[in-house]
């Protein structure tokens, strides 16, 4: 009975260690956490499905991206002070939001910097430029992977604005920039630093008068059922920027971190190619919402803004990139 009981103990010992043996060649799949507070329909939700895609295929599943939409990990804000404590590996911000946390992202802020589509994608693919700033602010807690449209941003509001004198005396709702809260003041509106969640109820209320942002901001999240103009002033070309935290870039192998380097370049790409797609799509949609298209005194809203460009080569923090931009479009 002993040698029995002995083999059989042998024998469940052998199986064990063979279970160990198998697990250790098997390769630890790391999952990384990714919150945006875009709608599931958005082209950024798209983008970084695409995004995550890319790191599955290209690591052979060694490392994943879960991706969170809809803000429920936490705002923009919440979520880029989760990433600088560690707690959360990813986000999807833009560049007015994480010029709060680093300055040199405000070199995108400034009204009118780009003069199209194509000067903004020069300047983000531009060593001197984007990619530089991307590389900026891991001494802030968080690196920049890659960058996505997100259109112009034009104003939308409860009554119609066709210049800087329509603004004066309303209440537009910013994000915490302040990049964005001088450009309300210079062009006579009261700038009012708001969550985006709480928009839609503000707008219904009268709380603001107004907004500014891409026409999905209008279709997507409903806001042209509350302010029924769209100004198409193009006051601004603010790139949406995914990052990391510092700390998890840091845990990275080098062969995972050209992995999600790659795949962020590849859902810029894709996200350039269905962007423009979406736009005139969503125009058509405001336009069976009730939403009134305007065109503008573009040449007033430039003039108003004027002293942002003065101010921004003087700023030793944004000067070279501002210069930079400026050149790409000569």
């Amino acid at each position: 009975m002993l040698n029995i009981k002995n083999a059989k103990l042998h024998f469940a010992s052998a199986l064990l260690l063979g279970s160990l043996i198998g697990a250790s060649s098997v390769s630890y799949a790391e999952t990384l956490k990714l919150s945006h507070n875009g709608d599931t329909k958005s082209p950024v939700h798209k983008a970084l499905k695409f995004f995550a895609n890319e790191v599955k295929e290209k690591s052979n599943g060694e490392l994943k991206v879960r991706v969170y939409p809809n803000g429920q990990l936490g705002t923009q804000r919440e979520s880029l002070e989760l990433l600088q404590s560690g707690a959360l590996d990813m986000a999807k911000s833009n560049a007015s939001e994480l010029e709060s946390f680093d300055p040199a992202y405000a070199a995108f802020n400034i009204p009118y910097i780009f003069r199209d589509r194509e000067h903004f994608y020069r300047a983000l693919e531009s060593k001197d430029v984007g990619q530089k700033i991307l590389s900026s602010s891991e001494k802030y807690g968080f690196v920049g992977v890659a960058y996505f449209d997100a259109g112009s941003r034009n104003f939308y509001t409860t009554k119609p604005v066709r210049s800087p004198a329509d603004l004066k005396g309303m209440k537009i709702r910013v994000q915490p920039s302040p990049s964005a809260i001088k450009m309300m003041e210079l062009m006579g509106a009261s700038p009012t630093p708001l969550p985006f969640g709480e928009l839609y109820t503000a707008l219904q209320q009268g709380v603001v008068d107004g907004a500014e942002n891409n026409i999905g901001a209008v279709t997507t999240y409903r806001h042209g059922e509350v302010a029924k103009y769209y100004s198409l002033d193009g006051h601004a070309m603010i790139p949406d920027v995914l990052v990391i935290s510092s700390k998890t870039w840091e845990k990275l192998s080098d062969k995972k971190k050209a992995i999600i380097l790659a795949a962020g370049k590849d859902a810029t790409a894709y996200m350039k190619k269905i962007w423009g797609e979406y736009t005139a799509q969503q125009l058509k949609i405001a336009a069976k919402m009730g939403v009134e298209v305007l065109t503008v005194n573009k040449d007033a809203f430039i003039k108003a803004v004027e002293p942002m460009h003065e101010d921004a080569l003087k700023n030793p923090a944004i000067a070279s990139y501002v210069k930079a931009i400026k050149a790409l479009d000569e």
